[in-house]
């Protein structure tokens, strides 16, 4: 089997096909010998900083000695970004080789429990290729908790950095309904590490006590606090339970990101006895890219990966601090299962001088249409076809001194960072 046709098998049922519940997935575990039985790491949930607080967290345990699985989602450019050793994803030939080897145990699970979805055939690739391989294993949850195939793992430490609204079609229409969705992760016994705040945090609490898991609260018993470096990041000092750290260099850009370094350290100390070295050199090699990422200058032009309401006005608020009152212009598509009108309420947030919107080919024809978009938004926007022309539009528009900024859509920015590539 090629690369792609390993691509062309996982996508047969459509690349958005979902199937939610974790029965299959551990089905198709079981039968391959359980390679997920006596794998320790962090599973990680939350609306949003997922996947930061994975990179930094696998960052410093693999500074830390040990060798790191990590299974972040959803990608950018390539399906083996899902599926990392200490930081280099799966080869394509590994990685079409590791479906071919699943593909006897798929059909047999098939004819018994009906065909399993990408995102579960993608779930148990990687668990059958990294358990023999790493010691520590970073699993980022796809979509809530409770339903999303991961759910079939226990890895002793249940991360959620945070809850707001997002997925409402599968997670529910209030804060405490998605809270308990991503609360499920946590098992009996586990440590639980959380950033939630208010409602959601009082569930979460629920949940560990019920199951007996030691809980950290970020903001009790993990403080931490901030100076923003700019482009450069931030310097941190992280405390804890037994530990601090003082003054850690965070390259990732983003208000945000200190309370998902602050996430990852605390997690790395409920693993293992990390030093401070570990601690420090993890963190100030973590690369998360499409998240506030610089990819040009002149004008500038930043990819951010942000897709709900609430990631969107967060990065704006971290963008508009960065770069004041310079030109702002953005490229911006969307997904159709995503409401139009939240989306563009937060995109308005960023005060943008002017909007170019888009479809990202990527998308297999699920993006809203950009005159549709382009018509809600109203004054100073304009739809362009396909995104490298609205790219380039966007940097004429915001002239050599003014920013691009490219949003709304993971799927947009995977493609406009693989046209640099």
């Amino acid at each position: 089997m090629t690369y792609p046709e390993a691509l062309a098998y996982i996508s047969r049922i459509g690349r958005f096909g979902m199937k939610l519940g974790t029965e299959r997935t551990r089905a198709i575990l079981d039968r391959i010998g359980r390679p997920d039985r006596g794998l320790t790491g962090a599973l990680i949930a939350g609306t949003n900083g997922k996947g930061s607080t994975g990179a930094c967290l696998a960052s410093i345990l693999q500074a830390a000695g040990h060798v790191v699985g990590f299974m972040p989602k959803p990608h950018l450019v390539s399906y083996t970004e899902r599926i990392q050793i200490d930081g280099i994803p799966i080869t394509e030939r590994d990685f079409a080789q590791t479906l071919e080897d699943l593909k006897p145990t798929l059909d047999v699970i098939a004819a018994e429990m009906g065909p399993a979805t990408e995102f579960e055939m993608l779930t148990a690739m990687a668990l059958a290729y990294l358990a023999p391989r790493v010691d520590r294993l970073v699993c980022e949850v796809g979509l809530g908790g409770r339903l999303d195939a991961t759910n079939a793992l226990d890895l002793g430490v249940a991360v959620i950095t945070n809850v707001d609204l997002d997925h409402q079609k599968y997670l529910g229409d209030t804060i405490e309904e998605i809270a308990r969705e991503k609360a499920a992760i946590i098992k009996a016994g586990n440590r639980v590490i959380t950033g939630c705040e208010g409602a959601a945090l009082a569930i979460v609490e629920d949940y560990a006590r019920k199951a007996g898991a030691a809980l950290w609260r970020l903001g009790e018993e993990i403080q931490v606090e901030s100076t923003s470096r700019g482009w450069d990041g931030h310097l941190v000092t992280v405390a804890g339970p037994g530990f601090e750290h003082r003054q850690l260099a965070v390259p990732l850009v983003g208000d945000y990101q200190p309370a998902n370094a602050a996430l990852a350290v605390a997690t790395a100390h409920a693993l293992d006895d990390v030093t401070d070295d570990a601690v420090r050199q993890g963190l100030a090699q973590t690369i998360w890219p499409g998240r506030l990422q610089v990819i040009a200058t002149r004008p500038r032009v930043i990819l951010d990966g942000g897709h709900n309401p609430a990631a969107m006005t967060k990065s704006g608020v971290s963008l508009r601090r960065l770069i004041g009152s310079e030109r702002l212009v953005t490229v911006f598509s969307m997904l159709s299962e995503r409401d139009p009108a939240a989306l563009l309420a937060a995109l308005q947030t960023l005060r943008p001088d002017r909007a170019v919107f888009t479809e990202a080919t990527s998308a297999g024809g699920h993006s809203v249409p950009a005159v549709e978009l382009a018509s809600i938004f109203g004054h100073d926007a304009e739809a362009v076809l396909p995104p490298q022309a609205a790219l380039d539009r966007a940097r004429e528009l915001a002239g050599v001194d003014g920013n691009v900024l490219v949003c709304g859509s993971l799927y947009l920015v995977g493609e406009i960072l693989a046209l640099r590539e």
